[in-house]
């Protein structure tokens, strides 16, 4: 251990040191199919008048600190309940570091896994108890006896439940989540950040649950690049972590582009049905390769199982071809030896069936099968 560490060691909490930094890969160059973002750029026709959008922001100025322009389109664009409140943040990770920032000390923080690292990373970077229920392994199901038995021993402050869920794509029941609502005190995070791909939600039920609030974001519909998440829930509930919000955490270009994106909601939801099509058609044709199993899926995103090749082997083959997927095998558990790929342009999805059945031939298979 060297000298200049070991003030980091007697100054920082245990859990941060104890933690690994969230790895993002280097994606320049490759073809991008790895982080579940929307291929398409915006049409040509949107870029003058959203371009005159920005010349008139003055960037000398705070923005404004409510967002209430935004909120405003924000709630009538999502259909959110009159009764509820909205929270905006700086992506969904920063409404989820706020959530988990308002708990008492020595809480507990509930999520089935495999599922989205951050509600794990964040729990534990900020000294919390985080309790991962496994999915029943088959399907990526709710195990329900699981979460009531820990709800009921246990009495958990927070349960985050990815509706899809990443990385394994799949809708929970309807019907089990609202028996998890039923069954605890936690505070229920339904996790939408796929909506726009999944034709469910629960915003509708925003209110007639105390304990539910909807989060979602604008990142995968095609806005990645603003950083834009935002929370729905009773009126209490937002109130309380207003308080921890920072001022100004969506700045003044957020905050017009969004705007402006959103009035033109009907070209994104043009982007979607292009994405739904052409996942249709991955999945059709991944699903005629007998050495994988491809995974239903109700998100931007496909979740493939190598039946006998190394995971490893093939993301390191596909990664030489110029294609950058996302390797799940390292995760271990139900998601060895998978890979999940985003859906991207119909030239990029040809590109990476074409190397990935490249792989197939190329890649020995594992020896234990």
């Amino acid at each position: 251990m060297s000298d200049s560490y070991k003030p980091a060691q007697r100054l920082l909490r245990p859990e941060v040191l104890a933690l690994s930094a969230y790895h993002v890969q280097d994606s320049a160059g490759y073809i991008k199919l790895d982080a579940m973002e929307n291929p398409f750029a915006w049409p040509e026709a949107l870029m003058t008048p959203w371009l005159e959008k920005l010349q008139t922001v003055k960037t000398n100025r705070y923005p404004d600190p409510a967002c209430l322009s935004l909120k405003n389109k924000l709630l009538q664009v999502n259909a959110v309940p009159t009764k509820a409140d909205m929270l905006l943040g700086n992506g969904s990770d920063e409404l989820i570091q706020i959530i988990l920032m308002a708990l008492k000390p020595g809480s507990i923080v509930v999520a089935p896994e495999p599922t989205f690292v951050m509600y794990r990373q964040i729990s534990q970077t900020l000294g919390l108890e985080f309790k991962g229920i496994p999915l029943i392994a088959d399907d990526f199901s709710l195990d329900i006896a699981a979460f009531k038995t820990l709800c009921a021993q246990q009495d958990p402050a927070v349960i985050f439940l990815a509706y899809p869920n990443n990385p394994t794509g799949n809708l929970f029941g309807s019907d089990e989540i609202k028996q998890i609502l039923a069954s605890t005190q936690a505070l229920v995070i339904v996790d939408e950040a796929y909506a726009p791909y999944a034709d469910a939600s629960f915003m509708s039920h925003v209110g007639e649950f105390p304990n539910l609030l909807v989060m979602r974001t604008l990142s995968k519909l095609g806005l990645a690049g603003l950083r834009l998440g935002f929370m729905v829930g009773p009126k209490a509930w937002i109130h309380e972590f207003e308080k921890i919000r920072l001022p100004y955490n969506i700045n003044v270009l957020t905050q017009v582009t969004a705007e402006f994106a959103l009035d033109h909601q009907s070209e994104f939801d043009a982007q979607v049905a292009l994405i739904l099509e052409a996942r249709h058609w991955l999945q059709g044709q991944l699903a005629q390769i007998d050495a994988i199993h491809v995974y239903p899926t109700k998100a931007n995103f496909i979740l493939i199982k190598l039946l006998r090749h190394d995971a490893n082997a093939v993301f390191n083959y596909l990664k030489s071809a110029g294609i950058l997927i996302k390797n799940m095998h390292p995760v271990g558990g139900v998601l060895s030896q998978c890979l999940r790929v985003t859906i991207g342009t119909p030239k990029e999805n040809q590109s990476f069936l074409t190397a990935f059945l490249e792989a197939m031939n190329h890649v020995v298979a594992r020896s234990d099968v």
